[in-house]
C-alpha cells in the first residue's frame, strides 16, 4: 500500500483582506479559519448546512488549478461564473505533482458531461469522450458518477469532490468507497465536503468538522453519526416527535 500526500497544508491568509465583512470572507467557516494541516490521504469536511463547506472545497479547488465548475485543470468552460475570490487568499503548501485531478461537484456535474460531449463532437476529442467512458447522459445521475470515477480517475491523483453522495443511493455510496480505497493504496488523495455517514466511515480517513473549529473528529463523536444513528434507532419515537412539535 502506497499512501500520498499531494497537499499537506492550507493556509488562509486574511490580513490582504480589504473587507472581512464582505462575502465569502464573512461567512461561518472562515471566521476562525487560519490554516488546516493534512494528515490523512482522505480528508473529510463535515459541517451543517450554510456552514460554507461548498465555499471552501471551490476556493481549494480553484487554487488547486482546476475548474470552478468541475473537471480537470484542462476543462476551462464556463456557463456562469458564480465562484468567489476566495481561492486568491488561500496558500496550498503542496508535495510533488499528482498524475491526474479532478474537481467534482455534484450541483453542476450536469456541465462537465454535457462539456465531454461537446469536446468530441465539435472538437473531435474521441481519447477524451472514450477516457470518461462515453456520454454520461446516457446514465442516471448516479451511474454516471460511479462511471466517471471507474473510467476517469486513476492512480497517483487528487481528487476533490463535493458532496459526491447527492447523486448515489447508500449501496452506490458504498461503492464509491471501494473505489475510493482502491485509488488511495495506488497513491491518490482525496478531499471530500459530505454529509454521508457511510463515507465518513472510512478508515483511513480523518473527518474534519468546520462547524467545531477544524477539529479532528472521530466518528461515532460526528453530529452526522449521532443523528443518523437516533433516527434509524427509533425512528417510530422520532417521527412522533417531529410530527408533533
Amino acid at each position: 500500500m502506497q499512501e500520498k500526500l499531494f497537499i499537506k497544508e492550507i493556509k488562509y491568509d486574511k490580513t490582504k483582506l480589504e473587507d472581512i465583512n464582505k462575502y465569502p470572507y464573512n461567512i461561518n467557516v472562515l471566521k476562525n479559519f487560519t490554516r488546516l494541516k493534512i494528515t490523512s490521504p482522505v480528508t473529510f469536511l463535515i459541517g451543517e448546512n450554510g456552514t460554507g463547506k461548498s465555499t471552501l472545497i471551490e476556493a481549494i479547488a480553484i487554487a488547486c488549478g482546476l475548474n470552478p465548475e468541475g473537471g480537470t485543470g484542462n476543462f476551462l468552460f464556463s456557463t456562469k461564473n458564480t465562484h468567489s475570490e476566495l481561492y486568491k487568499y488561500l496558500t496550498i503548501n503542496k508535495i510533488g505533482v499528482p498524475e491526474t485531478k479532478f474537481f467534482l461537484r455534484a450541483e453542476s456535474f450536469y456541465n462537465v458531461a454535457s462539456e465531454i460531449v461537446r469536446l468530441k463532437e465539435e472538437d473531435d476529442f474521441h481519447t477524451i469522450y472514450e477516457s470518461y467512458g462515453g456520454n454520461l447522459h446516457e446514465c442516471s445521475h448516479g451511474e454516471s458518477f460511479i462511471k466517471l470515477v471507474q473510467n476517469r480517475f486513476s492512480k497517483n491523483g487528487l481528487y476533490i469532490l463535493d458532496e459526491p453522495e447527492a447523486a448515489l443511493s447508500p449501496s452506490r455510496q458504498m461503492t464509491l468507497l471501494a473505489l475510493i480505497n482502491n485509488l488511495v493504496n495506488q497513491g491518490s488523495q482525496f478531499i471530500i465536503a459530505t454529509h454521508s455517514p457511510i463515507l465518513i466511515a472510512y478508515n483511513k480517513g480523518k473527518i474534519i468538522d468546520l462547524d467545531n473549529n477544524f477539529k479532528e473528529t472521530p466518528y461515532e463523536d460526528t453530529e452526522i453519526y449521532k443523528v443518523y444513528k437516533m433516527f434509524l434507532d427509533r425512528y417510530d419515537r422520532m417521527q412522533e416527535y417531529l410530527f408533533n412539535d
